[in-house]
């Protein structure tokens, strides 16, 4: 029987929102979901219930400073290296929560983590994937970036994510836009980063993703120094989990099956 718990942990002064689903107490493997740029433990939905059920093993996610029922940030200002704070953050969160080896599953700024708490932390990473991830800027991203921002400002899109963000849409977007689309950002890159990579690791994408080329994939798996794989997924673009639900959820499961 599944068990879900949710609660909220203090991480370097943040109240940190999260929920456990718990396949059994004796299941060796965790998986940890990291949300988007925009997202939130809500965001993904069935997610975390359609893991546990189909791998049988338990499943982290949470909400990042500033997002969902965690704290607001402090700041809408980041540093360039705010990605990779975000992977430490991580680290000393599961700490708090007692999970040593954990395997990750990220979506655009949450994959970007991801790929980034495994080249940190690779003796502590079963195995990744990463869903859209930036390795460093492209004009897609920024292009993509100013759209966003302008739907913002004039669709309901403001709207529709108060229900998951509250009081915080204004200062999540601010730092969202501000940071990718400052010109000291311009020249962010991680990928030297990706050679520190040791762990199993599948990289997903859509061949439209509005905010990333191919170059994202290739360049990472390129560097990776343990086993790769990508998966492509043709006229899908930046959220291949909602836009082709079933084929990457057997993606999914298949990876894990062979690296769990």
């Amino acid at each position: 029987m599944i068990t879900a718990i949710q609660d909220c942990v203090l991480v370097n002064q943040k109240n940190i929102f999260y929920k456990h689903f718990m396949y059994s107490e004796e299941c060796r493997d965790t998986i940890v979901l990291l949300h988007d740029s925009l997202g939130c433990v809500t965001l993904w939905r069935d997610w975390p219930e359609l893991l546990v059920e189909k791998l049988q093993c338990n499943i982290l996610v949470y909400d990042r400073v500033g997002y969902g029922l965690s704290d607001r940030m402090d700041t809408t200002v980041r540093g360039k290296n705010y990605l990779t704070q975000e992977a430490v953050f991580l680290k000393a969160f599961l700490e708090i929560l007692g999970l040593e080896r954990v395997a990750l599953f990220g979506h655009s700024d949450g994959a970007s983590i991801a790929l980034l708490y495994a080249a940190l932390y690779p003796q502590y990473t079963s195995a990744l994937i990463a869903e859209a991830g930036h390795i460093f800027v492209e004009e897609i991203t920024l292009e993509g970036v100013r759209s966003a921002k302008l739907a913002y400002e004039t669709t309901d899109l403001a709207d529709r994510l108060v229900k998951y963000h509250g009081t915080k849409v204004d200062d999540i977007v601010k730092a969202w836009v501000d940071t990718w689309l400052s010109p000291e950002y311009k020249d962010w890159s991680v990928e030297d980063k990706m050679s520190n990579i040791t762990s199993p690791l599948l990289f997903i994408q859509g061949d439209l993703d509005e905010y990333g080329s191919l170059d994202q994939v290739e360049k990472t798996i390129a560097k990776a120094q343990g086993p790769v794989e990508k998966v492509i997924f043709s006229d899908i673009g930046h959220t291949p989990h909602k836009e082709c639900k079933e084929q990457t959820l057997d993606v999914v499961v298949s990876f894990f099956k062979r690296y769990l």
